[in-house]
């Protein structure tokens, strides 16, 4: 899919960064249709516990796709309860082949506070390789300014703000209202 045919690629920024024993992952708040700003507050970051088993997930993309997607990763969850990485798969699987979950223009970044991955439609499950990872129209912005911040002392939750806010300057579909989740392992 081009990229100047997802609507998804111009409307957020949601960032997961692994540091110690926690993993935060933060998105921002614009939400845009064209060059106009509709809503400056979405929260684009959820805590899901299916069954108990807490799971954060960040999403970029259309709104309502994310949602279907976020649903359906809880009942794999529920189905595979205390697997992240077997749930994630499956719902990657799902997506790429139902001719349904197929049409979905999102992607997701998702954690159990032990695992951090990113989800695609295109049947990828990634894990990062630096412990951090970025999605959406100022997820490049927000990926380096966060894997150039690992190395200093600062806590992850401090890493991921701080390259949000980054990516807010630079990057006119993402703002400074952030919604922060963090999970530990």
């Amino acid at each position: 899919m081009a990229e100047d045919t997802f609507p998804g690629w111009h409307g957020t920024t949601i960032i997961g960064v692994r540091k110690g024993s926690e993993v935060v992952i933060a998105g921002d708040g614009q939400v845009s249709l064209g060059q106009t700003v509709i809503k400056g507050t979405a929260r684009k970051v959820r805590r899901l516990s299916p069954g108990g088993y807490e799971v954060v997930a960040g999403f970029a993309g259309s709104t309502a796709d994310a949602f279907t997607l976020l649903e359906r990763l809880e009942a794999k969850l529920e189905a595979t309860p205390g697997q992240l990485q077997r749930a994630a798969v499956e719902l990657a699987k799902d997506w790429r082949t139902d001719k349904y979950l197929q049409k979905l223009e999102a992607m997701l970044i998702v954690t159990d506070g032990a695992e951090l991955y990113v989800i695609t439609g295109a049947g990828d499950v990634l894990e990062p390789e630096h412990d951090v990872t970025a999605i959406g129209s100022g997820g490049n912005y927000a990926l380096a300014a966060g894997r150039a911040l690992m190395d200093s002392d600062l806590p992850a939750e401090d890493v991921a703000r701080k390259a949000m806010a980054i990516a807010a300057d630079i990057c006119v579909y993402t703002n400074g209202k952030l919604t922060v989740e963090t999970i530990s392992k």
